[in-house]
This record gives C-alpha cells, structure tokens and sequence, in this order.
C-alpha cells in the first residue's frame, strides 16, 4: 500500500474543515445542541460560522466533545471536563513537539 499523504486529499479529509452543522454534530455525539453551546461558552471549542452565522464543527472539535461528553457522563461537571481536555491537548501537543525535536537532533 502506498504511504499515505499528510496533505488532505480534499477538505472533508482535513480535520480543521468546519463540515458539521450543530444539529449533525449532536446528532452524531448523541447529545443536545445546549451541550455543544455550553462547550463553546466554557471554550473548549470554537465553532466557526458560516455566511448565515450558524454554527460549523470540526472533525476536531467533535472529538474534543466527545471526550467532554465521556467525562461528563461519567459525573465529572462540565468546566471541570473541559480544563481536563483542555489540559489534555496541551500535552499531546507539546509530546509532539518533543518528539518532532528528538528526530531532528542528529544522534552522537
């Protein structure tokens, strides 16, 4: 099989692709389009707006609310969730830097 490209094919492959409206979004996380404001208020997720000013998911963002609704579910209160996903992402982010950086360093 040939490698796959790291450059999306189209813009429904690339994950920052605002793709899904708020009801599709909930619909597919199985929650309320309140559970998705209440992210966006508590700033978990930024949903950006289309030219008639609705709502527009990510990929991304749709697994970050996933992951908020996991946690809720599970008795964790929402801004609690979201610091905790939040928190999350800074880590994953900066181990990928880290390990980006390893690559670089030529051995000794």
């Amino acid at each position: 099989m040939p490698p796959r490209s790291t450059r999306p094919v189209d813009k429904l492959d690339d994950d920052n692709y605002p793709a899904y409206t708020m009801g599709r979004a909930a619909e597919m996380l199985g929650t309320t389009p309140a559970f998705l404001r209440a992210l966006g208020d508590h700033r978990l997720i930024t949903p950006l707006r289309s030219q008639g000013g609705h709502r527009r998911y990510t990929r991304h963002q749709l697994r970050l609310a996933a992951r908020a609704r996991q946690l809720v579910n599970a008795g964790t209160q929402i801004e609690a969730a979201c610091r905790i996903i939040t928190l999350e992402d800074q880590l994953e982010q900066a181990q990928r830097i880290n390990e980006e950086q390893r690559t670089r360093e030529p051995t000794s």
